[in-house]
């Protein structure tokens, strides 16, 4: 009897087993309908009809205040900001501008169906273009599609816009809004649709739930941290914290008490210091001192928030009547989505400590931060770790297909850290912690920067003749002094 051959016999086996002979199975990935989602990856659709987008500037002519309010918004800078700009300039050149229009469609996402955007830059656009989420992006949803999606739930812009209809004498404008309109709503220019959407957390999760293209896997999952939250089981929704004043949005956490409508404001304001900073920098280079005192009062109502997210508490330890231990606390009591929240691989949010004797003599520290920005190896920060498909460290939105940890703290919850202290009994302690926060790690923010398109020049714009060291807010300060 004549032995079989070798790779014969290598290939039973694989039959047997069911793999592939080539060595990669294929990925079982849900497929993009490509008719359905004409803009994929961008899973925005659009009900197109002669009925126009209208830019910002024109709603200012009958609702000054609203237009006051979202300049200088995220909103209104959502498609400038640098920082995006240099993110979707790399990923253009990482894997093709159709791949890198999931950005788009949620920064501009008019200019996107509209076929205006061709890739990173602001050169020869239209200002509808370069108002990003602009006023009639907002008020041209009409639905959603988050249960059709690939992943069955909100991702990559999965809404509707429905700017206006065809009318007997041409088009109509159709702007949809919260509230039961009132007979002079529009003054004849729109009509208005009353929109129960536009009070819900629904709404915003078109665009602040974001997944990898291709194998949607949740890359910012801020709307899912809402919906498994306490804050969606007491129904408070995403407005209620984030279109409100201060007061307001302290009201809503605290109490769980919904703003009536008189308390809505259209400042979409949020945890992004950064790029309030560059707004108010760019209108001080442009000479608008009007225009810089409006990016600077929203800097100080994303500050105000930062402060008012978190709280700390300082614990110590003991073994055998001994200190061992810090046990520090960090609790948070006010944001409906984690913290922090968004791009959380990107984003740092960590403790500084540091423990002096009764002598003002360092004992410890941890979490410390160098002139250049660079932080120490000792830190405790609360982020997530973005892995690619071979399990290795990944930064970028393309690459990162699953995570390898997630150290956020969830809305209403707490994370506990400890840091090791053995002193001998009757040695006083003093403690200071911080919490601090940063939009990005200095390298990742200069290398992003670094790759803005060639016409956002930023010593033209901002003035900035190099990248600086970016701003770190202390969300919590707090000193304590342990009489052990």
């Amino acid at each position: 009897m004549k032995t079989k051959p070798f790779r014969i016999l290598l290939a039973a086996a694989l039959m047997a087993l069911s793999i592939p002979l080539s060595g990669v199975a294929e990925k079982n990935i849900p497929p993009v309908d490509k008719d359905f989602y004409p803009y994929a990856p961008s899973l925005i659709k659009w009900e197109k009809t002669s009925a126009e987008f209208t830019e910002p500037q024109t709603c200012a002519g009958c609702h000054p205040q609203k237009y006051e309010e979202w300049t200088n918004s995220m909103h209104a800078l959502a498609f400038q900001d640098p920082i995006y700009q240099g993110e979707l300039s790399a990923a253009i050149k990482a894997v093709g501008h159709d791949i890198a229009r999931q950005c788009e469609g949620c920064h501009s996402s008019a200019a996107v169906v509209l076929g205006e955007i061709k890739g990173a830059g602001i050169t020869g656009l239209s200002p509808l273009a370069m108002a990003g989420v602009s006023c009639d992006v907002c008020h041209s949803i009409k639905d959603h599609t988050h249960w059709q999606t690939p992943s069955h739930q909100p991702e990559n812009g999965s809404m509707i816009l429905s700017p206006g209809k065809e009318g007997p004498d041409g088009p109509v404008l159709t702007k949809y809004g919260p509230f039961s309109p009132d007979e002079e709503c529009g003054m004849g220019f729109h009509e208005c649709v009353t929109s129960p959407l536009h009070l819900t957390s629904e709404l915003c999760a078109s665009c602040h739930q974001v997944t990898h293209y291709e194998t949607h896997t949740p890359l910012e999952a801020t709307y899912t941290e809402w919906k498994t939250g306490p804050y969606a089981v007491q129904n408070i929704h995403c407005q209620d914290c984030h279109m409100v004043e201060i007061d307001t949005f302290k009201r809503s956490a605290d109490a769980f008490i919904r703003p009536q409508r008189q308390e809505y404001h259209h400042y979409f304001n949020g945890a992004n210091f950064l790029l309030y900073h560059l707004a108010e920098l760019a209108a001080k280079k442009a000479g608008d001192e009007d225009l810089a005192a409006n990016a600077h009062k929203k800097f100080e109502m994303s500050v105000a928030r930062l402060q008012a997210a978190a709280e700390v508490e300082i614990s110590p330890v003991y073994r055998q009547d001994k200190l061992a231990e810090i046990k520090v606390r960090v609790k948070n009591i006010r944001a409906g989505h984690n913290l922090p929240t968004s791009l959380t691989n990107i984003r740092q949010m960590w403790l500084e400590v540091t423990a002096r004797d009764a002598k003002g003599a360092l004992l410890m520290s941890s979490g410390s931060m160098d002139e250049q920005g660079k932080l120490s190896t000792d830190i405790r920060i609360f982020n997530s770790e973005g892995q690619n498909e071979g399990f290795h460290f990944a930064i970028d939105p393309w690459e990162i297909e699953s995570f390898s940890s997630h150290n956020t703290i969830p809305p209403k919850g707490y994370r506990d850290v400890f840091y090791g202290l053995a002193l001998p009994k009757g040695t006083p302690v003093t403690l200071e912690v911080k919490l601090r926060y940063r939009q990005a790690d200095q390298k990742v923010a200069e290398k992003l920067l670094g790759l803005v398109p060639e016409d956002i020049h930023l010593d033209a714009i901002y003035g900035l003749k190099e990248i600086p060291i970016l701003p770190v807010i202390d969300m919590v300060s707090k000193v304590v002094t342990i009489n052990n």
